[in-house]
């Protein structure tokens, strides 16, 4: 499989592969080994400090809330946890890039549409999307429907103004042979343009992801009954940290895998877009 990692740039060689892989896992051990002896530290002077628990405090606590069937419930709670998080991610998240798509192609496209939305997408960017969620669960209720639409609200103008700069930059000559041609309209739009702009959809999604876990999260928190960011919020009242680290770690495993999937499926599917 060929390697997703961009080509190095700078004024020096790039490190040999097993270099590389030390310099990356360096601040990750530094990071770890920070923690353990400060929470030794702690430890010892307190034995029931609950700020920082140890390894096994945690590892019991992961087992309890992944591999322990919950007595009041009967379900794993981090599982169904997950499963709930990632359902409203989804959704949020595609139909925003579907939205962001839209709007940003069509825009760089057509002059008036430009006129008439873009001013529009430019002002909606500029709202802080927290700002709004009390508005949301006062307009549209406190169900999914309002966490799905924060992460939409928060991420399709940033998409549409992305694609819509990526469109700007294409060459007019690939539009102006395709009409000489006799093309239609939409078929230079969404036949020509469209395909060559998909992989950076596929980029400004995954540089989007980062926000759009913040927007659910802090939904999830308000007004929830599961998901990750309401079971973090939930335990927090207790101090239980051996959960909340955890569960930290695991929205930002959750986060790095999709990261990388999708750096793959450009790279597996779109291998001209890097070397352009």
């Amino acid at each position: 499989m060929k390697s997703i990692r961009p080509k190095l740039f700078g004024l020096h060689a790039a490190p040999s592969f097993r270099l590389n892989i030390l310099l990356a896992s360096l601040p990750f051990i530094l990071l770890i080994a920070a923690y353990l002896i400060a929470a030794d530290i702690r430890h010892q002077d307190n034995p029931q400090d609950k700020l920082m628990p140890s390894v096994s405090q945690m590892v019991d606590a992961v087992d309890r809330m992944a591999f322990t069937e919950d007595k009041r419930t009967g379900q794993y709670l981090m599982l169904e946890d997950t499963l709930s998080s990632l359902k409203r991610l989804a959704m949020g998240v595609v139909i925003a890039a579907f939205i962001g798509l839209l709007l940003g192609l069509n825009m760089a496209m057509f002059p008036g549409l430009q006129a008439t939305l873009f001013s529009g997408v430019t002002f909606v960017s500029m709202i802080p999307p927290l700002a709004i969620l009390p508005i949301l669960f006062i307009v549209v209720g406190i169900d999914e429907l309002a966490k799905v639409s924060l992460i939409v609200i928060g991420l399709f103008p940033l998409i549409s103004r992305d694609i819509y700069l990526t469109v700007k930059k294409l060459p007019t000559e690939q539009v102006t042979k395709a009409l000489t041609l006799g093309a239609s309209e939409l078929a230079v739009v969404y036949r020509i343009v469209l395909p060559q702009i998909i992989p950076r959809l596929i980029d400004s999604i995954r540089l989007s992801l980062g926000a759009a876990w913040l927007f659910l999260i802090a939904s999830e928190a308000i007004a929830s009954t599961d998901g990750l960011g309401y079971r973090i919020f939930l335990v927090r009242r207790y101090l239980a940290m051996d959960v909340i680290i955890p569960y930290v770690l695991w929205v930002t495993v959750l986060g790095f895998l999709f990261d990388w999937l999708l750096r793959w499926g450009v790279a597996r599917f779109f291998p001209w877009y890097h070397k352009t």
